[in-house]
């Protein structure tokens, strides 16, 4: 018998960035936050709070007859909640792009609900505009969470696990890596008395020309140049900052290999 076409209730595992992104999304796509679950108490009921929705830090004490159950937790502690997590009535999705649905194989209705993003607390996030990546233990369930998600996100996708793995690893090159090399060129000036505002226009007009055009387009720079004379300054430099002067060193000598090779 279909159950779940139409999703009314969620239960949250997790309420950490991704959940609470997430709950406001799905709450605003119409559907009722009914629980908050997570093993620090107050982190559940501050979440909870802004649905009027149940609380706990107990697995025992988690409803059973929610639509949805999605568990936004670290990667590395999903096997040991749906370990945990009682029989439920509806369909169980992780959030993860690195972990198999086959973890959740214990669940009669399960999937994966992946938004490809980056969540953090104090940034709002236009949700429409996040790619969801999807997979389904079956049509049934396939159809239901695709519903919600095209509610949510114009850009929806099925994606089996080995798919998602490589576009998590692209995005850790896109976003954690480039990311830290912000914090490390903020670090740099900061030590050298220069403003680090100074390099917000920079970093707005790359983000914005990569959306127009392949990246290979619009790579700059003296190693794009084949400038190794001003690399070997630029190398000098950095010769009291180890960690700096290799970063610089190995990127350099990538982008030399891609193009002067």
């Amino acid at each position: 018998m279909k159950r779940n076409l139409h999703l009314q209730t969620v239960v949250l595992i997790g309420s950490g960035n991704v959940a609470g992104h997430l709950s406001k999304a799905m709450a605003a796509a119409g559907l009722t936050v009914a629980q908050v679950f997570s093993p620090h108490i107050e982190h559940a009921r501050v979440l909870a709070s802004e649905f009027s929705a149940l609380f706990t830090d107990r697995y025992s004490q988690i409803i059973k007859d929610a639509d949805l159950y999605l568990i936004a937790v670290p990667d590395g502690k999903i096997s040991s909640v749906v370990v945990k997590l009682p029989p439920v009535a509806g369909i169980v999705c992780h959030t993860s792009g690195v972990t198999s649905m086959k973890i959740l194989e214990k669940f009669d209705r399960s999937g994966v609900f992946y938004p490809f993003q980056t969540f953090t607390g104090n940034s709002n996030v236009d949700i429409s505009k996040v790619p969801f990546c999807l997979e389904a233990s079956s049509q049934e369930v396939m159809d239901t969470i695709r519903m919600l998600a095209r509610k949510m996100s114009k850009s929806v996708h099925t994606m089996g696990i080995e798919q998602r793995k490589r576009l998590h690893l692209a995005g850790v090159l896109v976003n954690n890596f480039t990311n830290y090399l912000y914090a490390v060129a903020d670090d740099f000036l900061e030590e050298n008395g220069i403003d680090t505002s100074l390099l917000l226009p920079l970093i707005l007009e790359t983000a914005a020309k990569v959306q127009k055009l392949p990246p290979d387009d619009v790579q700059t720079g003296p190693a794009r140049r084949g400038d190794e004379s001003t690399i070997e300054k630029h190398l000098n430099m950095l010769n009291d900052n180890v960690e700096l002067r290799e970063i610089y060193y190995i990127l350099s000598q990538q982008i030399l290999k891609k193009y002067h090779a």
